[in-house]
This record gives C-alpha cells, sequence and structure tokens, in this order.
C-alpha cells in the first residue's frame, strides 16, 4: 500500500523537454489540467501528496520517476543519462530525505533513470537503454541485492518504439504484468516473464502498457479501451486518466509521482 507521493508542477518552458517522438507541441493549459486531475486521481486512492513547484531550470523535471527510486529501506538517487537533466537530482534530493533517513546514489561513469526500472513485488527488472547504461545497472543491482532484493537487466536498445523499459511494461500486482505485444513476443525476454501472468498490449494500443497500480485502483491512459476492458475481466479496478499532452514528451502515467 502506498500512502505518499512527491510530484512537480509542470514548467512553463515544459515543451522545451527532451522527446523522441513527433506528436506535436504540448499546450500548456492543457498539461497543467491533466496533471492537476492526474494529482485528483492519487488522492483518489489515498496519497498524501508533496507537490513541488516547477523548475524551470529544467523543462523535464515533471517527470519525478526517473530521479529517485524509493523502497521501503532506503532512497536511491538516480544519475539520469540525458545530460540536460542531471541537475534534476540534486534538487529533488531535500524532498527525498524529508522522507528518508537513508539515501543511496549512482554514481559516474553509470547512468539511470528510474523509468527503466520496473519493480515486480521483490524483483526488480532494469532495463538497459538509451539512457541506462551496464554499469549504472550494475551499481544499482548491487544496492538493491543488499536490502534483500533480486535484479536482473531487461536490454532495450535494439527497441526503436520505446525511450524507457516502463514505457512497455508495468507491475499490476497479483503476479501480473501488462507488457506491449512487441516485448512479450520477443523471445529473449520470455525467461524474465514466466512467472508472471502476462497481459498483452497490441500494438495499437501499445502506450497505455505504462500503467500504475496505486493501492486498489490501476491508473491507465485513456483512448485504450482494449486493456481498460482486459483489465476489469481480470478483476483490476481502472482509474482512466488523459496524457496526451505528456505523451507528446515520451512521458507516461509512472513518470509523474514518486509513490512509497
Amino acid at each position: 500500500m502506498f500512502t505518499k507521493a512527491i510530484l512537480r508542477i509542470p514548467g512553463s518552458n515544459f515543451a522545451d523537454g527532451l522527446t523522441t517522438v513527433e506528436l506535436g507541441t504540448p499546450h500548456l493549459d492543457e498539461v497543467l489540467a491533466q496533471h492537476a486531475h492526474y494529482c485528483d486521481a492519487l488522492r483518489e486512492c489515498g496519497l498524501e501528496l508533496t507537490i513541488l513547484a516547477p523548475d524551470l531550470r529544467h523543462p523535464d523535471s515533471t517527470f519525478v520517476e526517473d530521479a529517485a527510486i524509493l523502497t521501503p529501506q532506503v532512497a536511491i538517487l538516480t544519475r539520469p543519462g540525458a545530460a540536460s537533466r542531471l541537475g534534476e537530482v540534486a534538487a529533488i534530493r531535500p524532498t527525498v530525505e524529508n522522507f528518508y533517513s537513508r539515501t543511496l546514489a549512482i554514481d559516474p561513469p553509470g547512468t539511470v533513470d528510474g523509468g527503466d526500472i520496473c519493480e515486480a513485488e521483490d524483483h526488480f527488472f532494469i532495463g538497459i537503454s538509451q539512457r541506462t547504461n551496464r554499469e549504472g545497472a550494475r551499481q544499482l543491482a548491487a544496492y538493491l541485492n543488499s536490502l534483500g532484493y533480486t535484479a536482473s537487466t531487461i536490454d532495450i536498445r535494439s527497441m526503436t518504439s520505446i525511450l524507457h523499459l516502463k514505457s512497455g511494461i508495468s507491475y499490476i500486482g497479483d503476479d501480473t504484468l501488462v507488457v506491449m505485444e512487441e516485448m512479450a513476443e520477443n523471445s529473449q525476454f520470455n525467461s524474465e516473464f514466466a512467472r508472471f501472468n502476462l497481459i498483452r498490449v497490441s500494438s495499437a494500443e501499445s502506450y497505455a502498457a505504462n500503467c500504475v497500480r496505486v493501492n486498489d485502483r490501476v491508473l491507465i491512459a485513456e483512448g485504450f479501451p482494449h486493456l481498460r476492458d482486459e483489465l476489469i475481466a481480470r478483476g483490476f479496478n481502472p482509474l482512466v486518466l488523459n496524457m496526451s499532452e505528456f505523451q507528446k514528451m515520451d512521458g507516461g502515467l509512472s513518470c509523474l509521482s514518486l509513490r512509497f
């Protein structure tokens, strides 16, 4: 059960952030409205929110998930793989330290984006991507092992359709993974997913694979009815949110909060 979350309001220069997709320029008024609805959804799920002011030095800083990995025992501060985002970690560190007496950090030359880390109960999938390198994954796995968790790596560098691992896979509890079709059909990943029940997301709805279990709800993006219906059929309780403006900047539901 989560009880708290950390978020950061998007800045007026949100559209100046990094993106690999060509879906148009986000409209700031809609960005802010969608972020406010996301905050309301977390409150509806029972979370107490710490909402940080915009950080105009870092246009991508509303994607707070990339800056830290929060476990029950310790916070692990990351080292983002994009140079323009390195300062986001120092900016959020004081807030994280308000809740955690112990913090660890990824050191150079390691890089880790939180969006590449998928926690599934006592196991962590670590994506090797254009943002998270093998040295960063090694450091993170060592930290997690010392805390009693297991970890394995999934190399997604050959997949041009996603930026981060969690763009294509989400753990929603009850031994269930939501996995985009391209990843579910990749033979190199089969052994990683063998112990889980899979909900496969078709290529037409692949953006929706980034969903978030928050207590008794599963947050999913609006506009993907097949996944919504599949979740309901399997006994989950989806909460649908419009994410159109964040999708334009490679952002998903998990990116917008640190939940603990």
